[in-house]
């Protein structure tokens, strides 16, 4: 009788779950419409999740944001490799504009200039991101570095990312930055000028989008985590490995909505 029963719920529980339209676009990804799941494919699966890791570290320098605070930029932060606003050594600028060049353009070594900052280096400042990542929940979550470069011991899921998206977002500094579709930002002092252009092709383009962030690494692949609201609706996608992100980031979000507009 017990397995009956057992059976019978799993039955139940399979005719409840929505199926999985996108069963191709990523190694890992998942859908929420207002807060709840809509679909998921591995969002448990831990994979790398390269830039996308600096939604962690936006998170760590909000807890003592100063907009008009001074980061002198190290050696270390100019020796980033990858995506770079190109500072030298000794600069200095207010940690409003390296956030805005770390959430916009992603660039690394305003990233690690922001860890830096936060935690006196990176090292440190690993430990209070993986102290986060716990106290959010994000229990299959592990970084090494503040910026997202490839590691062996480097790695998050999209659940998890969810979970540090929807916390990201409460923040209205951080959705007024990331729909910047470009910006300029300059070092303290300095006559030069550094252009800032915004990753996610989304902005500007989607009709709704409001961010967040976008990531690669050859390890990680393209990914993606995207956040729209249309008529009170609010759709987040969390992708890990997609190779055509924004085609099916779109084909994705437009689904979401119109599946939000059916009746109950």
């Amino acid at each position: 009788m017990r397995g009956l029963i057992i059976g019978l719920l799993l039955v139940c529980n399979m005719a409840l779950a929505q199926p999985d339209p996108f069963p191709g676009v990523a190694a890992a990804y998942l859908v929420q419409v207002n807060g709840e799941l809509l679909w998921e494919k591995q969002a448990n699966r831990r994979l790398p999740p390269a830039s996308l890791t600096k939604l962690m570290t936006v998170l760590l320098v909000l807890d003592s944001y100063k907009p008009r605070a001074v980061v002198e930029i190290s050696h270390l932060a100019t020796q980033e490799s990858g995506t770079r606003l190109g500072m030298k050594n000794g600069e200095r600028f207010y940690v409003e504009d390296l956030l805005g060049a770390a959430l916009v353009n992603s660039d690394n070594d305003a990233c690690h200039a922001l860890a830096d900052y936060v935690a006196g280096d990176q090292e440190h400042f690993v430990q209070l991101m993986n102290r986060r990542a716990q106290q959010l929940g994000m229990l299959n979550t592990h970084f090494t570095n503040a910026c997202g470069h490839d590691g062996d011991k480097h790695y998050s899921t999209a659940h998890d990312l969810g979970v540090l998206a929807n916390e990201i977002i409460k923040s209205k500094l951080v959705t007024e930055m990331v729909i910047r579709e470009s910006a300029q930002i300059s070092a303290i002092g300095g006559t030069g000028r550094y252009q800032v252009e915004n990753k996610n092709a989304l902005i500007g383009r989607y009709q709704g989008a409001l961010g967040l962030k976008t990531g690669y690494t050859p390890k990680a692949g393209k990914c993606l985590i995207a956040y729209a609201e249309r008529k009170g609706v609010r759709v987040l996608l969390v992708m890990l490995n997609a190779p055509n992100r924004w085609w099916d980031a779109v084909d994705i979000l437009d689904l979401a909505f119109a599946q939000a507009r059916k009746p109950s």
